[in-house]
């Protein structure tokens, strides 16, 4: 596979970690270092792992209600030949958002480093 299939392959696992709720998958997708962020409608969040996992696993996830699924990959940027930023839509329904989420790869492959989301403007188009 070529770097841009390997970055996808991971983005792919994120998605369907969304969709089931996979503590597990995220873990894999996800450097154990990662940090989350956003300030959608003031409430701002700086989270690391172990605080994300716990929402993850708080929540319901979309596949236990049926929602349909919303991936997508909007640009994939390979910066360098370690570092890459992966920009995607997704959904946890009635919310819609935009993830920049960035890679970096290790002797393992690449991992999410860093997230940082927020509401998507094109949801209601």
């Amino acid at each position: 596979m070529n770097e841009i299939e390997d970055i996808l392959a991971v983005v792919q696992g994120y998605f369907d970690a969304l969709y089931f709720g996979s503590v597990e998958g995220f873990r894999k997708a996800f450097h154990p270092q990662a940090q989350l962020f956003s300030s959608e409608g003031g409430n701002t969040a700086a989270l690391g792992m172990d605080a994300y996992m716990e929402r993850v696993a708080g929540r319901a996830a979309p596949a236990s209600r049926n929602d349909p699924r919303h991936d997508e990959v909007v640009a994939v940027t390979l910066t360098s030949p370690s570092t890459a930023h992966v920009r995607v839509r997704d959904a946890l329904l009635p919310n819609r958002f935009v993830d920049d989420l960035l890679l970096v790869k290790y002797a393992d492959g690449w991992k999410i480093v860093c997230k940082a989301w927020a509401y998507d403007p094109l949801a209601g188009v």
